[in-house]
Protein backbone atom coordinates (compact mmCIF):
# COMPACT_ATOMS: atom_id res chain seq x y z
CA UNK A 1 0.00 0.00 0.00
CA UNK A 2 1.32 3.63 -1.17
CA UNK A 3 2.48 5.83 1.67
CA UNK A 4 0.77 8.96 2.22
CA UNK A 5 3.02 11.86 1.51
CA UNK A 6 4.18 14.98 3.59
CA UNK A 7 6.08 17.80 3.27
CA UNK A 8 7.77 20.14 6.22
CA UNK A 9 9.30 23.24 4.67
CA UNK A 10 11.86 24.55 7.09
CA UNK A 11 11.38 28.49 6.71
CA UNK A 12 12.21 29.38 10.27
CA UNK A 13 15.35 31.34 9.94
CA UNK A 14 15.79 35.06 9.79
CA UNK A 15 18.23 35.15 6.94
CA UNK A 16 20.77 37.15 8.33
CA UNK A 17 23.16 36.24 5.19
CA UNK A 18 20.84 37.78 3.16
CA UNK A 19 21.57 41.11 4.84
CA UNK A 20 17.87 42.88 4.37
CA UNK A 21 15.18 43.33 7.15
CA UNK A 22 12.80 40.32 5.58
CA UNK A 23 13.92 37.16 6.01
CA UNK A 24 14.67 35.92 2.93
CA UNK A 25 12.00 33.21 2.41
CA UNK A 26 9.45 35.69 2.29
CA UNK A 27 11.82 37.74 -0.75
CA UNK A 28 10.10 38.22 -4.22
CA UNK A 29 11.21 36.24 -7.05
CA UNK A 30 9.32 36.95 -10.24
CA UNK A 31 6.45 38.87 -8.11
CA UNK A 32 6.18 35.91 -5.37
CA UNK A 33 7.84 34.91 -2.18
CA UNK A 34 9.82 32.60 -2.33
CA UNK A 35 8.04 30.68 0.45
CA UNK A 36 5.32 30.27 -1.79
CA UNK A 37 7.25 29.08 -4.92
CA UNK A 38 8.49 26.47 -3.16
CA UNK A 39 5.28 25.43 -1.62
CA UNK A 40 3.32 25.52 -5.47
CA UNK A 41 6.38 23.92 -6.48
CA UNK A 42 5.47 20.48 -4.48
CA UNK A 43 1.20 21.17 -4.75
CA UNK A 44 1.92 21.34 -8.45
CA UNK A 45 3.64 17.81 -8.26
CA UNK A 46 1.48 16.23 -5.67
CA UNK A 47 -1.64 17.42 -5.20
CA UNK A 48 -2.91 16.18 -2.30
CA UNK A 49 0.49 16.21 -0.28
CA UNK A 50 -0.58 17.33 3.18
CA UNK A 51 2.22 20.06 4.32
CA UNK A 52 3.65 21.24 7.74
CA UNK A 53 5.26 25.33 6.83
CA UNK A 54 8.20 25.98 9.59
CA UNK A 55 7.95 29.65 10.42
CA UNK A 56 9.46 32.22 12.48
CA UNK A 57 7.50 32.94 15.36
CA UNK A 58 7.56 36.71 14.38
CA UNK A 59 6.08 36.14 10.88
CA UNK A 60 3.19 33.27 11.61
CA UNK A 61 0.40 35.87 11.88
CA UNK A 62 2.25 38.27 8.87
CA UNK A 63 2.34 34.70 6.35
CA UNK A 64 -1.13 33.75 7.20
CA UNK A 65 -2.28 37.03 6.63
CA UNK A 66 -0.77 37.09 3.17
CA UNK A 67 -2.15 33.98 2.20
CA UNK A 68 -5.45 35.03 3.25
CA UNK A 69 -5.30 38.11 1.16
CA UNK A 70 -3.19 36.59 -2.34
CA UNK A 71 -5.45 33.49 -1.80
CA UNK A 72 -3.46 31.10 -1.80
CA UNK A 73 -4.90 28.35 -1.01
CA UNK A 74 -2.48 26.41 0.38
CA UNK A 75 -3.48 24.06 3.21
CA UNK A 76 -1.14 24.13 5.20
CA UNK A 77 -0.01 23.54 9.42
CA UNK A 78 1.94 26.62 10.33
CA UNK A 79 4.43 25.97 13.24
CA UNK A 80 6.69 27.57 14.95
CA UNK A 81 10.78 27.55 14.09
CA UNK A 82 13.12 26.62 16.92
CA UNK A 83 16.51 27.46 17.86
CA UNK A 84 17.91 25.35 15.32
CA UNK A 85 17.50 23.65 11.83
CA UNK A 86 17.33 20.67 13.93
CA UNK A 87 14.60 21.92 16.58
CA UNK A 88 12.41 23.64 13.67
CA UNK A 89 11.69 19.71 11.87
CA UNK A 90 11.61 18.67 15.72
CA UNK A 91 8.67 21.04 16.56
CA UNK A 92 6.74 19.99 13.10
CA UNK A 93 7.69 15.82 13.13
CA UNK A 94 4.15 15.73 16.01
CA UNK A 95 2.12 16.54 13.37
CA UNK A 96 3.26 13.75 11.35
CA UNK A 97 1.61 10.19 11.58
CA UNK A 98 3.93 6.80 11.17
CA UNK A 99 3.31 4.94 8.28
CA UNK A 100 4.04 8.09 5.70
CA UNK A 101 6.71 9.68 3.46
CA UNK A 102 7.70 12.66 4.77
CA UNK A 103 10.19 15.15 2.78
CA UNK A 104 12.55 17.97 4.65
CA UNK A 105 12.74 21.14 2.18
CA UNK A 106 14.46 24.07 2.54
CA UNK A 107 11.89 26.57 2.13
CA UNK A 108 14.57 28.57 0.28
CA UNK A 109 14.60 26.17 -3.04
CA UNK A 110 12.27 27.29 -4.87
CA UNK A 111 13.74 26.04 -8.30
CA UNK A 112 13.54 22.02 -7.81
CA UNK A 113 11.28 20.75 -10.36
CA UNK A 114 8.06 18.76 -10.21
CA UNK A 115 9.32 15.89 -11.89
CA UNK A 116 12.16 15.47 -9.59
CA UNK A 117 9.48 15.89 -6.65
CA UNK A 118 7.59 13.36 -8.06
CA UNK A 119 10.84 10.74 -8.86
CA UNK A 120 12.26 11.33 -5.86
CA UNK A 121 8.67 10.36 -4.10
CA UNK A 122 8.59 7.34 -5.64
CA UNK A 123 12.01 6.09 -5.20
CA UNK A 124 11.15 6.89 -1.47
CA UNK A 125 8.39 4.53 -1.24
CA UNK A 126 11.56 1.66 -1.38
CA UNK A 127 13.81 2.68 0.75
CA UNK A 128 13.69 4.48 4.67
CA UNK A 129 15.98 7.21 3.35
CA UNK A 130 16.31 8.83 0.35
CA UNK A 131 18.96 12.07 -0.03
CA UNK A 132 19.72 13.96 -3.36
CA UNK A 133 23.28 14.73 -4.02
CA UNK A 134 25.44 16.14 -6.50
CA UNK A 135 29.54 15.91 -7.19
CA UNK A 136 31.40 18.32 -5.55
CA UNK A 137 33.18 20.04 -8.55
CA UNK A 138 35.17 22.49 -7.15
CA UNK A 139 39.09 22.19 -5.83
CA UNK A 140 38.21 21.67 -2.45
CA UNK A 141 41.36 23.10 0.44
CA UNK A 142 41.61 22.51 3.97
CA UNK A 143 42.98 25.60 5.78
CA UNK A 144 43.63 26.97 9.52
CA UNK A 145 42.66 30.26 10.53
CA UNK A 146 45.21 32.48 12.59
CA UNK A 147 44.69 34.43 15.39
CA UNK A 148 44.49 37.24 12.94
CA UNK A 149 42.48 36.30 10.43
CA UNK A 150 44.93 35.19 7.87
CA UNK A 151 44.22 31.43 6.18
CA UNK A 152 47.79 29.50 6.02
CA UNK A 153 47.48 25.86 4.20
CA UNK A 154 47.81 22.50 5.85
CA UNK A 155 49.28 19.28 4.29
CA UNK A 156 46.29 18.05 3.82
CA UNK A 157 45.10 17.15 0.36
CA UNK A 158 41.30 16.26 -0.21
CA UNK A 159 39.98 13.67 -2.67
CA UNK A 160 37.25 15.45 -4.40
CA UNK A 161 36.08 12.72 -6.42
CA UNK A 162 34.41 10.94 -2.82
CA UNK A 163 33.11 14.83 -2.01
CA UNK A 164 28.86 14.94 -2.94
CA UNK A 165 26.83 18.39 -1.51
CA UNK A 166 23.60 17.25 -0.14
CA UNK A 167 20.45 18.93 -1.03
CA UNK A 168 16.82 18.71 -0.09
CA UNK A 169 14.08 17.59 0.02
CA UNK A 170 15.64 14.79 1.86
CA UNK A 171 12.71 11.94 2.16
CA UNK A 172 11.88 9.36 4.95
CA UNK A 173 9.61 6.52 6.19
CA UNK A 174 8.07 8.98 8.65
CA UNK A 175 8.58 6.54 11.41
CA UNK A 176 12.04 6.06 11.14
CA UNK A 177 12.57 9.92 11.10
CA UNK A 178 10.77 10.69 14.17
CA UNK A 179 12.35 7.79 16.17
CA UNK A 180 15.80 9.41 15.15
CA UNK A 181 14.85 12.89 16.42
CA UNK A 182 14.43 11.46 19.84
CA UNK A 183 18.35 12.10 19.90
CA UNK A 184 19.79 14.87 21.78
CA UNK A 185 20.91 17.79 19.63
CA UNK A 186 24.60 17.32 18.28
CA UNK A 187 26.68 20.40 16.38
CA UNK A 188 27.07 18.24 13.81
CA UNK A 189 23.49 17.51 12.44
CA UNK A 190 23.32 20.11 9.78
CA UNK A 191 20.56 18.28 7.72
CA UNK A 192 18.12 15.40 8.40
CA UNK A 193 20.19 12.87 6.69
CA UNK A 194 22.79 13.13 9.60
CA UNK A 195 20.48 12.81 12.26
CA UNK A 196 19.20 9.48 10.68
CA UNK A 197 22.85 8.79 10.02
CA UNK A 198 23.48 8.74 13.93
CA UNK A 199 20.48 7.40 14.74
CA UNK A 200 21.75 4.56 12.71
CA UNK A 201 19.39 4.90 9.57
CA UNK A 202 21.11 3.08 6.21
CA UNK A 203 21.11 6.28 3.95
CA UNK A 204 20.08 6.10 0.25
CA UNK A 205 21.65 8.46 -2.62
CA UNK A 206 20.40 9.74 -5.45
CA UNK A 207 21.14 12.59 -8.35
CA UNK A 208 20.38 15.89 -7.05
CA UNK A 209 19.35 18.72 -9.58
CA UNK A 210 22.36 21.40 -10.30
CA UNK A 211 19.60 24.09 -10.36
CA UNK A 212 18.40 23.30 -7.12
CA UNK A 213 20.22 25.98 -5.27
CA UNK A 214 19.79 27.31 -1.49
CA UNK A 215 18.84 31.24 -1.36
CA UNK A 216 20.97 31.89 0.95
CA UNK A 217 22.92 35.92 -0.12
CA UNK A 218 22.23 38.14 -2.52
CA UNK A 219 24.73 36.90 -4.52
CA UNK A 220 22.22 33.46 -4.86
CA UNK A 221 18.66 35.39 -5.44
CA UNK A 222 20.51 37.22 -9.02
CA UNK A 223 21.16 33.72 -9.71
CA UNK A 224 17.74 32.14 -9.18
CA UNK A 225 16.05 35.27 -10.73
CA UNK A 226 18.40 34.11 -14.35
CA UNK A 227 17.50 30.70 -13.72
CA UNK A 228 13.48 31.18 -13.79
CA UNK A 229 14.36 32.93 -17.16
CA UNK A 230 15.80 30.37 -18.87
Amino acid sequence: MERKKYLVVTAGGTGTRMGGPVPKQFLELGGKPILRITLEKFLEAIPDIHIVTVLPEAHVAAWRQYCLRENFTCPQRLVKGGFTRFHSVKNALPYVPDGAIVAIHDGVRPLIGTEKIRELFAQAEKVPALIPVLPVTDTLKVLVKGSDGTLSATSELVDRSRLYGAQTPQLFHSEKLKAAYTQGYNTLFTDDASVAQQYGIPLTFTEGERYNLKITTPEDLVLAKAVMQL
